[in-house]
């Protein structure tokens, strides 16, 4: 059993949490907070073990009443694995406490590729960390597209990808963001860092990115055009794509025109806190022209990259799980691609139908 350790009760800290608990081969050694806040409350109703990580140790948690197991230090010599979930720029001045500790970590994509030994998205580059002492799981939106990349690239190779992100502005909690009246070149040079994000994990790939920050908290949603070295038709991308677990291809039979209908749908199927763990594809967006590929996908921030974050513990904890293994593990204990109605191929139609 796996010891994992989770520094940071956050956004996507007590997502990882939740979701290391119910994998079969991991267990939660605690989590660290540096404020006695509500999060850290919550942490202690379910029974987590919460270790105080600010520079006046437990003192703050003590004098709201909540207790405590002791230091971060002290649940990283705990784990076999730590996974940092502290906000951007923070997972690097922890490297050193895992690194003294010779405690195997993964941080977020909000910190910088050289923070790890190996930029991780498990459907692209699953083997490239077994065994590292460091991962660094990609952001969101490079999560995003890698899961999307990776079967595109083996099925009919990539040319070149173009890519529009229309990012929200903040996450629902993110309070000091808004409100905010304004759509933003984000940045306004060209390309944006998603392009060389996603190059951490496929560096040969030729590709220009586009971003734009949109007054919403729901989800980003990405405009995509690949150039592929194929000419598959739409309906075989569709189905491509519809085999992959962790992409979720949308029927346009459920009438979901855009994310506020989409985290609806998912909190009305029973996904934890409405999570869409899933890339969101719009089938009937899915258009090949000639080796022109175009779609759109949706993206939601606080929770697509929690898969990945699981599937990197049994990575650097060199378990025998392959690619494969880990994804179908973690997918089933999570319920990743599933309780979704998936999008099914079209039946073929008859020569000379009306709208043709």
């Amino acid at each position: 059993m796996l010891h994992v350790g989770i520094n940071g009760f956050g956004t996507i800290g007590k997502r990882v949490a939740d979701a290391v608990r119910v994998q079969p081969d991991m267990t939660v050694a605690g989590v660290a907070k540096r404020s006695p806040n509500f999060e850290a409350t919550i942490a202690v109703d379910r029974g987590y073990d919460l270790f105080a990580a600010g520079q006046d140790g437990d003192e703050p948690f003590h004098a709201a009443g909540i207790t405590t197991a002791g230091t971060v230090g002290d649940m990283v010599e705990a784990s076999d694995v730590v996974v940092d979930t502290t906000p951007g720029g923070v997972g690097e001045t922890n490297a050193d406490l895992y690194a003294d500790r010779d405690t195997p970590a993964i941080f977020q994509g909000g910190e910088s590729a050289d923070v790890a030994e190996v930029s991780f998205n498990a459907r692209a580059n699953y083997d490239t960390a077994v065994g590292a002492d460091t991962a660094r799981v990609v952001s969101c939106n490079t999560t995003g597209l890698s899961r999307l990349f990776a079967p595109l690239q083996e099925s009919y190779g990539i040319e070149k990808a173009r890519v529009t992100l229309v990012r929200r502005g903040g996450d629902p909690g993110q309070t000091g963001r808004g409100p905010i009246n304004d759509t933003l070149p984000d940045p306004v040079e060209i390309p944006s860092h998603h392009g060389p994000d996603v190059k951490t994990v496929f560096p040969d790939l030729a590709i220009d990115t586009m971003g734009m920050k949109v007054p919403t908290t729901q989800m980003h949603t990405h405009s995509v055009n690949v150039t592929l070295e194929s000419e598959p038709t739409a309906a075989e991308v569709r189905d491509l794509l519809g085999a992959e677990s962790r992409l979720f291809l949308i029927p346009e039979t459920l009438g979901i025109d855009g994310a506020g209908k989409l985290k609806e749908y998912t909190r009305d199927a029973g996904r934890p806190r409405g999570d869409v763990w899933e890339n969101c594809i719009w089938a009937e967006s899915v258009t090949v022209e000639g080796r022109d590929l175009y779609l759109f996908q949706a993206i939601h921030q606080e929770a697509d990259v929690v898969p990945e974050n699981i599937d990197a513990v049994r990575a650097l904890s060199e378990r025998t799980a392959s690619a494969e293994q880990s994804i179908q593990r973690t997918d089933e204990a999570m319920g990743v691609g599933q309780g979704l109605v998936q999008h099914e191929s079209e039946p073929a139609r008859a020569e000379g139908t009306a709208d043709d």
